[in-house]
């Protein structure tokens, strides 16, 4: 074995590495614990009186649902942009991504912000018919998780299904109308066959997502509506139960893993190589009136209703109050009153996500390209075995991961260290989803040339691959970045109370009464949704085609 494989070798089992520490000795805890307490009476409880399969049921019913009530608002609006070529198509269609890229407590707030007792909806209906109460009560209702799961993932469908559908040649439909199919047999026969691994693909990762629901069952819930991830979160962090958490993570983890595995092979089946155009040869501008009016509808909708709560959000961090309009709030958060619920001022919370942000970024471009290259190795056995292994961490919940540390990490789980680092399992696969199509897309015969000219292998990756691949690693950044600004699970866990972040402040904000932590909770929200929408832009403005979708 030559120096120069070894250290190949080597730098390729990095990642490897990184998440056998890092992902598999904590849920081998989790196991260890879960089997070691199978008969002890402080798990008991779970199973009696049918709680656990109460639990359970709801966990995948709410999710189920959700994803149906996604499918139903984004196909449609999937269809618009995948067909339709209008002004300010890019810029739409990057504003329905900003949910997406939003933490979900943040999206909870934006909700309770439009829709709470005190939300703009409700105070609008006071002034407008003299009402005395709020006439909208969707907080603490299955609807307002069902809504906002909705609102959270409806680019799921636009950006993944619509994305596919643009690049659909068109000259199959255009045989089928020649041979006499109407429009609807064409649908029915032709393009929704095609779509159907990529729908299913979509459904599974939305339900995947709301299966593991955390911040929005949280805050618009609450523990009446608690599913599987939330009872793991209060068994571990207020019960002190481990026993129990360990083995409702261990269900939680059999189930996301076998969602998570079926997502897997139904991507695989959307990535079989079709005839496919560009999206500038498939779309077109609206002609007829039908077409002007199905465009102008879904415009409105995703305008009025899908960024509704975000202009709530924004609107109620400066109105709150009798004070009219105020930038109070936004100043609280650099005090750290008495009645606050803080162990700092609020404000740093922005320096240690900013922080732990960074820390992120670098850990997951390193371990996610490393990653990629491996898996762009001409050997069919290293797709088929590992790619699986390093997109496991996106099907493992959050709270299960920060439970994981704290029953396997010891000492270190009160380091700040152990913060990017659960970011980074979470960031990683995002880097390896965006970076691998840009990789496999790289002509071999740009290094093929290079090399003929006497180029070593450090310089063909410096004067071949890294000038082509810029862009996707600027793209790749931008998603590890707003990813480790928003997470909230794992972090609430195993975050210090002096060293808070973001996500974990305004949760904090919230359980506590008072229009001061309200209007805090707002004001950190909006700060965190605007870095947030900064780093979607950059996603945007740098995203190679559609390299970069979930």
């Amino acid at each position: 074995m030559t120096p120069r494989t070894l250290a190949r070798g080597l730098l390729y089992a990095l990642p490897l590495a990184f998440l056998a520490i890092f992902f598999f000795y904590p849920l081998g805890r989790i196991f260890q614990i879960s089997f070691r307490s199978a008969g002890e009476g402080d798990i008991s409880g779970l199973f009696t009186g049918g709680y656990f399969w109460r639990l359970l049921w709801f966990t995948t019913w709410q999710a189920a649902v959700s994803t149906l009530l996604t499918l139903l608002v984004g196909l449609p609006l999937a269809f618009l942009f995948a067909r339709y070529e209008f002004r300010g198509k890019t810029l739409l269609r990057a504003l329905t991504t900003i949910p997406f890229v939003l933490p979900t407590v943040v999206v909870a707030v934006a909700f309770a912000a439009l829709l709470g007792p005190n939300g703009v909806l409700n105070q609008w209906a006071q002034a407008w018919f003299n009402l005395d109460a709020p006439p909208i009560r969707l907080q603490q209702t299955i609807w307002a998780i069902l809504i906002a799961h909705t609102f959270y993932n409806v680019s799921i469908i636009i950006r993944t299904v619509g994305g596919f559908w643009a690049n659909l040649n068109p000259r199959l439909d255009e045989a089928a109308a020649m041979l006499g199919a109407g429009s609807w047999a064409r649908l029915r026969h032709i393009t929704l066959p095609l779509l159907l691994p990529s729908i299913l693909a979509a459904s599974l990762l939305i339900f995947l997502f709301c299966f593991t629901s955390f911040g929005v069952i949280l805050i618009l819930g609450g523990l009446r509506f608690a599913t599987l991830e939330v009872e793991i979160y209060r068994q571990a962090q207020t019960l002190f139960n481990l026993p129990a958490a360990a083995i409702l993570s261990l269900i939680q983890m059999a189930c996301t893993f076998a969602v998570m595995a079926l997502y897997t092979r139904l991507q695989a089946r959307a990535s079989l190589p079709l005839e496919q155009r560009p999206q500038s040869a498939t779309a077109r501008p609206p002609r007829t009136w039908g077409d002007k009016l199905a465009l102008g509808f879904g415009m409105a909708f995703i305008l009025l209703i899908l960024l509704s709560p975000l202009l709530a959000l924004i609107w109620r961090s400066v109105s709150l109050g009798d004070q009219g309009l105020t930038w109070a709030y936004y100043a609280e958060l650099s005090v750290n009153r008495r009645q606050s619920a803080f162990f700092a001022p609020p404000v740093v919370a922005i320096r240690n996500s900013l922080f732990f942000a960074a820390q992120t970024v670098v850990l997951s471009l390193i371990l996610g390209i490393i990653s990629a290259y491996l898996l762009a190795q001409p050997r069919r056995w290293t797709t088929a075995l590992l790619e699986p292994i390093f997109l496991l961490p996106l099907g493992a919940s959050a709270v299960t991961l920060g439970f994981g540390y704290i029953v396997s990490m010891g000492s270190l789980r009160t380091s700040p260290l152990l913060i990017p680092i659960a970011h980074t399992l979470i960031a990683a696969p995002f880097v390896i989803r965006t970076f691998l199509p840009a990789l496999r897309s790289l002509d071999p015969r740009l290094r093929q040339a290079a090399a003929t000219l006497g180029a070593s292998p450090a310089r063909v990756w410096w004067e071949v691959d890294a000038p082509l691949l810029g862009r996707a690693v600027l793209v790749c950044a931008a998603f590890s970045f707003t990813i480790s600004l928003g997470e909230f699970g794992a972090t609430l866990l195993i975050s210090r109370p002096d060293l808070p972040t973001m996500p974990v402040v305004i949760y904090k904000a919230l359980s506590q009464p008072g229009l001061l932590n309200f209007g805090q909770a707002l004001a950190m929200s909006t700060i965190l949704m605007l870095t947030s929408a900064i780093g979607l832009v950059a996603i945007e403005r740098f995203r190679l085609n559609d390299i970069g979708e979930f």
